[in-house]
């Protein structure tokens, strides 16, 4: 989260930022195998705990006894340099993932700390290493040396398995306040939000389960106690600071994926082919008689990217179809590696499925004429504009 009862709003931005561009979700806040044997994030647990009858989740009070003491309580400090005092930065949540002692939590509660305490349900304090950060989808990792005993892990559960409607959990720090349990549904699957760099976090989970500032960083429970998702922000509708009954968890898959290679390495990459996509709409085809009816425009390219060092083709006439604006006459992309593409959502899962280096095939449409176009995946920038 960010600074205790600060905001961090974004302004709307178009689907047509560079791919992974960004996709702002109205008025929102940030809410303040792996190498080895101690750490298994990539595993997804799903047998029931074994102490809860076949047949029903667990109660509420049932999921906070077994994960509450492993959420702790993230206080970041800047400053203490040079002779400047330090001052409190950010407070939120985080949850322990294995007994080696490494913490989740948000990019935005740690964001520019130079000091990082941990506070666990006994009440130790105890200073945190930063192992590495991913601002593209808001994760951080901790490390605390502390006796594996005081460590609680909690179970990763399986994101792609939740559906609307699901009862959750979620445990935290709001507004200071220690380890706090509020419970919910799943309100709604695939939103997209504004990550810190204004990347695209895509896949997000929403719920109506309340949180505020300070939970940014907690887990988000499923029935079985498992993490589902890591609360980052809450829907304020530009009017409010507090819960309004629309929160999002960053979804535990991809949470899987960049805390094993934060631990791994210390670092994240992400694949980047370097444009500026528009789903392609019926309407358009048939108005200005387009080849096909399905695809990903590219609107613009990206001087130096991967794209552009293949030779993909930006478009040059601005149209307006529906009162939604194109920009035609660049080439359309209508297959990666041999995947369908009819949405910009699959154009940045397939390339979310490689790493910068990889050589991928395209099927692209440059007027009538159909081509194939192999081109080099890139390394993301820092920010959309590089």
């Amino acid at each position: 989260m960010s600074a205790l009862g600060s905001l961090r709003s974004f302004a709307a931005l178009l689907a047509t930022a560079v791919l992974g561009g960004v996709v702002a979700v109205g008025a929102v806040a940030l809410l303040g195998g792996l190498e080895g044997d101690t750490t298994v994030v990539t595993e997804t647990v799903d047998s029931p705990n074994p102490s809860v009858p076949a047949g029903r989740g667990m109660t509420v009070n049932e999921i906070y006894e077994r994960a509450a003491s492993g959420v702790v309580q993230i206080t970041a400090t800047s400053g203490n340099v040079g002779g400047v005092a330090p001052t409190q930065g950010a407070q939120g949540s985080g949850f322990v993932i294995d007994k080696a002692g490494h913490i989740v939590t948000n990019y935005h509660v740690v964001q520019g700390s130079t000091a990082i305490q941990v506070s666990f349900s006994n009440r130790d304090t105890v200073e945190a290493q930063l192992v590495g950060t991913d601002p593209s989808t808001d994760v951080a990792v901790l490390e605390v040396d502390t006796t594996p005993s005081a460590l609680t892990p909690l179970p990763f559960g399986d994101s792609d398995k939740v559906q609307v409607g699901d009862p959750v959990v979620a445990i935290g720090n709001p507004f200071g306040l220690e380890r706090t349990a509020t419970s919910g549904i799943v309100s709604a699957l695939q939103r997209l939000i504004t990550a810190p760099n204004r990347f695209t976090i895509d896949h997000v989970i929403q719920t109506d389960a309340p949180i505020n500032h300070g939970n940014s960083g907690g887990p988000l429970l499923n029935s079985r106690g498992q993490v589902i998702g890591v609360n980052t922000q809450i829907e304020t509708g530009g009017v409010a600071s507090g819960n309004v009954g629309i929160g999002f968890a960053v979804p535990s898959n991809t949470v899987k994926d960049v805390v094993a290679q934060i631990v791994r390495s210390g670092r994240v990459d992400h694949a980047y082919l370097g444009i500026n996509p528009h789903e392609l709409s019926s309407d358009v085809a048939d108005t200005y008689n387009l080849p096909v009816k399905e695809g990903v425009l590219v609107e613009s390219v990206t001087s130096g990217s991967g794209a552009d060092k293949a030779g993909l083709e930006s478009g040059d006439t601005q149209v307006v179809v529906a009162g939604e604006t194109y920009v035609l006459g660049g080439d359309i992309i209508v297959s990666f590696d041999g995947k369908q593409i009819s949405s910009i959502e699959q154009l940045r899962d397939a390339i979310a499925g490689h790493k910068p280096g990889d050589k991928v095939s395209l099927v692209i449409f440059r007027g009538a004429n159909k081509s194939g176009v192999t081109v080099t995946l890139g390394r993301q920038p820092l920010t959309p504009q590089g």
